[in-house]
Order: structure tokens, then C-alpha cells, then sequence
């Protein structure tokens, strides 16, 4: 008996078998599932495979720019927990993204500047879940993310913001760089989160802001800090050199906040 496609739509839990309820297997419901015009963080192809309806797919997936990885059976098969994949599985995003100029007129309805935050390259969906939660916490208007080389908004990442995730609007770009300095053509002061920098409570956060987060191995990248007008450290007192990005995060957001708070 031939077995059909698999649209995972359910809820995980340690009890069921079946992969997360935003991991799409099989080649005709991952056609569909992008053909709806329904987000989709990455695909994944089995590596030196791509032929017959596989070819169409690619193709679907290119037309919408929709990020392609080709990796080994053996990851697929882990990523569909029993589930027949056809050697194609997609990430579909547990929300939809928006425009920046939807966060501009989330900050401009509320009355505000600017608040916004740049994930550069968090690989972590945890990490990606938790700064989430504490984007929300601090009032930020919105979070911005690159296409590659970032975790997606994923089912584990929605979990890890404890619900954050369905209060925070969330844009995906092609180029942090280049969207950096779109930000600062619109009058947006950028700071960068990195070592040997300015003390972080030292910094006037009361202005059109964006602050950087960089990748949990290394930090921001060497041209997007070039970008950024500050750069804000965290003094460490202790054995380490650092903190987890996400608590990082925590610490300088919620300054920022603070310092904004207080100026209004």
C-alpha cells in the first residue's frame, strides 16, 4: 500500500510519535504548502537527489526565495520521525513575517521611536524563542532576522518564547547589512552588542534604535559592526568572557528600555 503525503498540523508531545507540527514531509504537500503563499523558512532537499517532481519543487521554492538545503537521508529521516518524506521536507514558520515599515507603524501608532532589534545569524531556535520573550518584555516594536543562516520561527522557537511570539512582529531580510543602513537613511542609531566596546549602561538608548545581536559562536559579523554607530559591552567579572546571547539580550534591552522610559 502506497503511503501519502504527511501535512503535520498537530501538537508535540513526548507521547506522540511524528515530527514538529511545522515540519511539512512529502513532495506534494510541500508543493502545496508553498504554492499557498503560507511562509516557509528553509527546504530541505536529500543531497545529489533532485529529479522528477523534485525539479518543480526547487523550482516553486526559488521563485519565492525560499532558502534550499541539500543535506544527507539520514537527516531527513531524523527530522520526519517515521513520517515518509519523498526526500524533500519544509520548515513552514510557526507565524507569518511582516514588512519593516509594519514595525515603523507599530512604533508610530504607539507614539514611540523606533525600538528595534537585529538577530545577526542566532542558530539556537531556543535562544532565537528567548530573545523573543524578552523583546516583547522590553517593549520592543519589532525584531528583524536574516533569510539564511538563522534559526526560523519555528515550533521550538514559539515554545521558548512562551508565547511571545504571537505579540512581537517579526521581519525576515536577504541582507542585515543592507537593512542596517536602510534603517539609518531613516534616521534609526544602531547598536551593536560585542566585546570591547562601551559600557553598556553608559549609552543614551533615547533615540530611534536598533540593537544588534550577533550568532552564538561569533557574535556580530566584522561588516555589520562596521555599520553600527555604538558598540555596547557587558563587563564581566567573572571566570567566563561572555554571557549566552540570549541573557546578553535580557541585560541590555531591558537598559534600554529603562534609559527610555525614564527620558519620557
Amino acid at each position: 500500500m502506497k503511503q501519502k503525503n504527511t501535512y503535520i498540523e498537530h501538537r508535540h508531545t513526548e507521547a506522540q510519535t511524528g515530527p514538529e507540527e511545522n515540519v511539512i514531509c512529502g513532495r506534494n504537500a510541500v508543493l502545496e504548502l508553498i504554492r499557498s503563499g503560507r511562509s516557509v523558512d528553509k527546504l530541505f532537499i536529500k543531497q545529489n537527489e533532485i529529479e522528477g517532481s523534485l525539479i518543480v519543487i526547487v523550482a516553486e521554492a526559488k521563485a519565492h526565495g525560499i532558502p534550499i538545503v541539500e543535506v544527507k537521508r539520514e537527516k531527513l529521516d531524523e527530522m520526519a520521525m517515521g513520517v515518509m518524506h519523498q526526500g524533500v521536507i519544509a520548515m513552514a514558520a510557526a507565524k507569518e513575517y511582516v514588512d519593516i515599515d509594519d514595525i515603523f507603524k507599530i512604533a508610530e501608532d504607539r507614539g514611540e521611536k523606533p525600538f528595534i532589534v537585529i538577530a545577526d545569524s542566532i542558530n539556537d531556535p531556543h535562544n532565537l524563542g528567548a530573545i523573543i520573550r524578552n523583546c516583547d518584555g522590553a517593549g520592543v516594536h519589532g525584531l528583524i532576522i536574516p533569510k539564511r543562516r538563522s534559526a526560523g520561527l519555528t515550533a521550538i522557537t514559539s515554545r521558548s518564547s512562551a508565547g511571545a511570539i504571537e505579540h512581537l512582529a517579526i521581519a525576515k531580510v536577504s541582507n542585515i547589512s543592507s537593512t542596517i543602513n536602510d534603517l539609518k537613511k531613516r534616521g534609526v542609531w544602531v547598536v551593536g552588542c560585542e566585546a570591547d566596546g562601551q559600557q553598556y549602561d553608559t549609552i543614551d538608548y533615547d533615540m530611534p534604535l536598533a540593537i544588534v545581536l550577533g550568532s552564538e559562536g561569533n557574535g556580530i559579523s566584522e561588516l555589520v559592526t562596521k555599520n553600527c554607530d555604538f558598540i555596547a559591552s557587558i563587563p564581566m567579572m567573572g571566570k567566563v568572557n561572555s554571557l549566552n546571547v540570549s541573557c546578553a539580550s535580557a541585560v541590555v534591552l531591558f537598559e534600554a528600555a529603562k534609559s527610555r522610559r525614564i527620558k519620557n
